[in-house]
């Protein structure tokens, strides 16, 4: 197994990560998570996203095999989406991410008024 010292950010690792982890996929895998959704419930869920970034996103998950698509025979034909055993193994590195996030919020949050203080000062 690699250790820290032996991981090379490479073109499909940075693929891989800019399509599981922007902010779309994270609020859908956070919805799915808890239980599998339509794509309206996965709408209502989630407001702010716009129906055609909410399909790209789900197409790109899909893709990736983090999540599974069903299509429900009721009338009219529904699809479902849900979390597959593969993306559930996300959810601990993202509650990492997201712990260390909220744990630095204040010295990020100071490291960039101080950028934006330093830009504003240098025009």
């Amino acid at each position: 197994m690699d250790t820290a010292d032996d991981v090379h950010i490479e073109a499909p690792h940075r693929e891989l990560l800019d399509q599981v982890l922007d902010k779309w996929s994270l609020s859908v895998l956070n919805e799915l998570c808890e239980r599998a959704c339509r794509f309206n419930e996965l709408r209502r869920a989630i407001p702010q996203v716009t129906q055609k970034s909410l399909t790209a996103t789900l197409r790109r998950l899909e893709r990736n095999g983090v999540i599974e698509r069903e299509v429900v025979s009721t009338r009219p034909v529904a699809v479902r989406y849900r979390i597959t055993p593969l993306g559930k193994t996300l959810r601990y590195p993202i509650d990492v991410l997201l712990a260390w996030a909220s744990q630095n919020m204040p010295v990020i949050e100071r490291a960039r008024e101080d950028f934006d203080d330093r830009e504003e000062a240098g025009r």
